[in-house]
């Protein structure tokens, strides 16, 4: 519970000497309420983020191998690449692929078959703790190391005759190795994905604590990032690479595309079709990684909501600076930067969230997805830029200030 001394140490911080940050045109921001309603409204974030991290979390035993799953379980093979040291010596098995927090001179492969339990329910992850039970739990029934040769060609033979559409998940801040290997799983088994689901998994320290050096391990990532795009792109069995970046792991996306196009990559990016989910990032330097990526085809999305309580945490503690993942999309300042920009920005507050913070929503998008494509083809109908609003209710996008519910256009 060591964190909760952090979260008071912050709260006591947030007194006289807090900062006012000023906000920038096409970011709608709340006036600041008083100082004690100020420090109330944080505290239930605050104490919740707390309690997360405090409550028992997969460890290295939750990633054994299990042997057969059980019938009726569904099974989802990962490719992951990582910038994550391997453990070593008594804390792993030889043949086993478990990573530390620790930062990587090189990246490393492996290969994980996740079996989930015969009662899964879409957009959750029935964890496993602290070892797994197969018939309730997410569990490993295979896994080996690869290298980079050996993880290239398993990708591409996902595709059988036809290019294999890749599907690159880029996790956020507070995750550990398990944590992020079995989201992966869930939102690949939800959305019935037939492509190859890859893990980017960076080496986040996993704890409550450790937001500045996850800032710092996202940026030691940006190269590892940028160069495994590029060598999927220039793979001639991958067809269209779909990069997810969630929170922290959004700033880290954004940064390798920004990498990308600074260094003439322009054809790996024409390749790309990016989602930023609840990004962390904040709105002043999203405005400039953006003058530098330029624009994409399709859009890139933002998921977002303005409720979003661990961006909110963010964001008091960078001093007030507005993140992006949690801009409102009903500002008619925000509509016009989304047409200037060339991007979609879709409000996902209607969606049910796991975490209690509202931060985790875009996991549920997973299990609509095929309701989506059958409407709207396979690219999601997700072309158009602008600001919508997902609608639960028939899972379609509408725009904020019609509601009327249709979805957008297909091809």
């Amino acid at each position: 519970m060591a964190a909760l001394t952090g979260i008071a140490r912050l709260l006591i911080a947030a007194g006289p000497e807090a900062r006012r940050g000023r906000g920038r045109p096409g970011v709608q921001r709340a006036a600041a309420a008083p100082r004690p309603a100020r420090l109330l409204w944080l505290a239930a974030p605050l104490l919740a983020l707390a309690l997360v991290a405090c409550a028992s979390r997969p460890g290295p035993a939750a990633i054994a191998t299990v042997g057969d799953p059980p019938p009726g379980a569904q099974q989802v093979t990962i490719y992951v690449a990582t910038t994550r040291q391997r453990a070593a010596g008594d804390s792993a098995a030889a043949d086993s692929n478990v990573f530390t927090a620790g930062r990587a001179r090189s990246v490393s492969y492996a290969e994980f078959t996740v079996s989930l339990p015969p009662g899964h329910q879409p957009g959750k992850v029935e964890w496993p703790n602290p070892s797994p039970d197969p018939n309730a739990n997410f569990a490993v029934v295979s896994q080996r190391t690869l290298d980079q040769a050996t993880f290239e060609t398993e990708v591409v033979r996902r595709g059988g005759a036809r290019p294999v559409g890749v599907g690159v998940f880029v996790h956020g801040y507070n995750t550990n190795f398990q944590e992020a290997l079995f989201r992966m799983a869930q939102m690949a088994a939800d959305a019935h994905v037939e492509g190859a689901p890859i893990l980017f998994a960076w080496p986040s320290e996993g704890t409550l604590s450790g937001y500045v050096a996850d800032k710092d391990a996202v940026t030691y990532s940006r190269d590892q990032l940028a160069a495994l795009l590029t060598s999927l792109a220039a793979k001639p069995g991958v067809g269209r690479i779909t990069v997810i970046g969630h929170s922290m792991g959004g700033w880290l996306t954004a940064e390798a595309l920004r990498q990308l196009r600074l260094t003439g990559h322009d054809a790996v990016i024409r390749r790309l079709r990016v989602v930023l989910a609840a990004p962390d990032i904040d709105a002043d330097v999203f405005r400039e990684q953006l003058e530098v990526i330029g624009k994409l085809s399709p859009p890139l999305t933002l998921l977002v909501a303005r409720d979003d309580a661990a961006l909110n945490v963010s964001r008091f503690i960078a001093g007030e600076r507005p993140r992006i993942g949690a801009i409102d999309v009903r500002n008619p300042r925000v509509q016009a930067a989304a047409k200037a920009y060339d991007v979609q920005i879709v409000d996902i507050s209607s969606l049910a969230s796991t975490d209690g913070l509202g931060h985790d929503r875009f996991v549920e998008l997973a299990a609509y997805y095929p309701q989506l494509a059958a409407q709207a083809g396979a690219d999601n109908g997700l072309r158009q830029a602008g600001a919508f609003v997902f609608n639960t209710v028939g899972a379609t996008l509408s725009t904020p200030f019609t509601l009327v519910g249709k979805a957008v256009g297909g091809e």
